[in-house]
């Protein structure tokens, strides 16, 4: 039976600009949105906030859903469920990560993102932090209610 990791990311969006933190990932410089693993006994939600928190030391909740992705990471031969969330903020936060993976955050516009990534050595952290991106901006959004947590 196949076993997902399942993991949270968060599109944080701020006057025309983008949350995206940096982090070394096979020896390069690599953008994600923040994003991680689903803990034991946390929902989806919780973890998503979580993972904002400790990667960019913002403290909001998640709006919409964007989308809920499944990859196949090829290099490291893992397969992925990750729930991507959207969250607009009226200012943009100072970025202070708690993560020591982390080595710094940003706030990018698009084009400065897609610049950033074609320079030398460095790349979006995999795939689905641009196809997110694009979800995004095609206006791909869900309640959150479509996500319903069970306790028995």
């Amino acid at each position: 039976m196949l076993k997902p990791h399942v993991t949270m990311a968060c599109i944080v969006h701020c006057k025309g600009k983008f949350l995206f933190v940096e982090e070394i990932e096979y020896g390069k410089r690599t953008l994600n949105q923040p994003a991680g693993h689903l803990e034991e006994n946390e929902t989806i939600l919780e973890g998503a906030s979580r993972e904002l928190y400790e990667e960019t030391g913002i403290r909001a909740e998640m709006q919409h859903l964007v989308k809920i992705y499944q990859w196949h990471a090829p290099r490291s031969q893992k397969d992925y469920l990750r729930f991507v969330f959207a969250l607009e903020l009226d200012d943009w936060a100072e970025i202070t990560p708690h993560d020591s993976d982390i080595t710094q955050g940003f706030w990018l516009t698009l084009e400065e993102f897609n610049y950033y990534i074609r320079q030398e050595n460095q790349c979006a952290r995999n795939p689905l932090v641009t196809e997110a991106l694009e979800d995004y901006l095609a206006g791909s959004r869900y309640p959150l209610d479509i996500l319903t947590l069970f306790n028995n």
